[in-house]
């Protein structure tokens, strides 16, 4: 018998609704507090809730802070439902003993697929066009002549699983070139090339980075001038890498042809001066296509990804000392341990 092992059943909170499968797997070994959602709670709400938490299953919506830690005193395990862990201090989780675990692999496939979706949608002007359907079709007319992915330079910034995945995709394409850009990655896959090289030369440029102090901002006013000016930006990685006014003032110039993006520079909880909104240009912009974060909104990906953070939590938890149940074989991948 472990004398130091916690008594009772670990408390839990999940800040979003989870699938009733992944919620019952939980609620065998834990009591868990869950958000109804899909609105986040606020810090306020949320400190509330981890005064006696045991564990956190987090979300995209969520910041974790020194703050955040300060209202939770019991807090042994984060369970991050997501890849990109950037609006969670690392730092201040590890002085105080808190593990931090991400899912890697699951959002990859979805995602790479996702962006090539927008490339073809602002490429091929297929928000206008519906638009024009809706508006009263009365048959063919030479109108909303666009650009295809067959023939094209295409780049892809970054060359981790995503970049890679779409690296795969575009040559199914028929693209003439695919170049890449990654100071980190030696992958032989691709032509690598320097980012102004590839702003230059492509049609298509696809952003498949994480958000760091070294990628925020990365593409503004003075890469955005270098590009070809009929070049279609996608963003499937942070919001935080473009600076969304500077994208902007590019389509208003004439010096970019199109933006489209799954992420949005609001989104990064992790930054104090992030902006509450997009910008309303880009909002009203036609040659822009948006969709809402969606890059793993696909059921059975989703439901994968809240299984595999559950596991994560309660592995967590019992290398914490608690005694739950936890899957077999499950190794979790911690960002923190």
């Amino acid at each position: 018998m472990n004398l130091n092992a916690p008594l009772g059943r670990p408390r839990v909170v999940v800040t979003q609704p989870l699938h009733e499968r992944v919620l019952r797997l939980l609620q065998e070994s834990l009591d868990v507090v869950m958000n109804p959602g899909p609105e986040p709670w606020s810090p306020h709400t949320l400190h509330q809730h981890l005064a006696d938490a045991d564990g956190l299953m987090a979300f995209m919506t969520d910041r974790v802070n020194a703050e955040t830690l300060a209202a939770a005193p019991r807090l042994k395990v984060i369970a991050c439902a997501l890849k990109g862990y950037d609006n969670f201090d690392l730092q201040v989780c590890k002085q105080r003993g808190v593990r931090v675990s991400y899912v890697p692999d699951l959002l990859t496939e979805p995602t790479a697929e996702l962006a090539l979706g927008l490339a073809i949608a602002a490429g091929r002007n297929l928000m206008a066009g519906d638009a024009k359907v809706r508006a009263g079709f009365q048959g063919w007319r030479p109108s909303l002549y666009g650009k295809g992915l067959h023939g094209a330079v295409a780049s892809v910034i970054g060359l981790g699983a995503v970049g890679l995945a779409i690296v795969e995709r575009l040559r199914g394409f028929g693209c003439s070139k695919v170049l890449g850009v990654d100071l980190h990655s030696r992958s032989m896959s691709v032509q690598q090339v320097s980012l102004p090289e590839a702003f230059a030369q492509s049609d298509f440029v696809f952003l498949a980075l994480p958000l760091s102090p070294q990628t925020r901002h990365l593409v503004n006013a003075a890469l955005l001038r270098q590009a070809k000016p009929d070049m279609v930006l996608i963003n499937v990685g942070r919001g935080s890498v473009v600076r969304e006014s500077d994208v902007a003032d590019a389509l208003a110039g004439g010096h970019l042809g199109a933006y489209a993006a799954d992420v949005f520079e609001l989104e990064d909880w992790g930054l104090d001066d992030r902006p509450c909104d997009i910008d309303a240009r880009l909002l009203g912009h036609p040659a822009t296509v948006f969709t809402p974060h969606l890059g793993s909104a696909v059921k059975i990906v989703r439901l994968a990804i809240e299984e595999q953070a559950a596991a994560h939590l309660l592995c967590g938890l019992r290398q914490s000392g608690f005694q739950v149940e936890a899957p077999p074989l499950v190794r979790p991948c911690w960002a923190v341990n």
